[in-house]
């Protein structure tokens, strides 16, 4: 038996993940944006909505993703729940890299989105796991590694 120390953190099962994210967005909805919004504060991240175009539909889809701030960049772990394969959000911006972020009281802000790669990847990936010391535990949970997304500020609209 593996002690505490080596022992995979549980997550929780899919469909309690998925439930989890319907009922956020569907309290965003409802309220406006006022409510389960978070900037990055001293716990070290934030939450923030997202909004790509569909690699198939062409259509706006919005989700909202945990971020931290490095300069004046964003970053997102693109990691679906820690199970298998990149979310939807991530396959959109491989596909159309323009995007529009919105944080809690702040106006919409188009982006560029690009994975991070190298000593970069790394240097953020470090500043995820001050946040959240199991984090490599549970990206280990993946036969792929989880893309670190930055979002770059761009100028113009979505």
């Amino acid at each position: 038996m593996r002690d505490a120390v080596t022992r995979s953190p549980k997550v929780p099962p899919p469909w309690f993940v998925h439930t989890a994210w319907s009922l956020h967005r569907a309290l965003y909805r409802l309220s406006g944006g006022r409510f389960l919004w978070t900037t990055s504060n001293k716990r070290g991240w934030g939450a923030l909505r997202l909004t790509t175009i569909g690699r198939r539909s062409g259509q706006e889809r919005s989700v909202i993703i945990g971020y931290i701030e490095d300069g004046p960049n964003l970053v997102a772990l693109a990691m679906n729940g820690w199970d298998e394969g990149h979310p939807s959000w991530w396959l959109n911006l491989e596909a159309q890299p323009n995007a529009v972020v919105r944080l809690a009281r702040q106006h919409r802000r188009p982006v560029r989105a690009r994975p991070s790669a190298g000593e970069e990847r790394d240097r953020l990936w470090q500043r995820w796991l001050a946040v959240d010391p199991n984090l490599d535990a549970y990206a280990g949970r993946r036969s792929t590694e989880t893309p670190v997304v930055v979002l770059e500020p761009r100028d113009g609209t979505a």
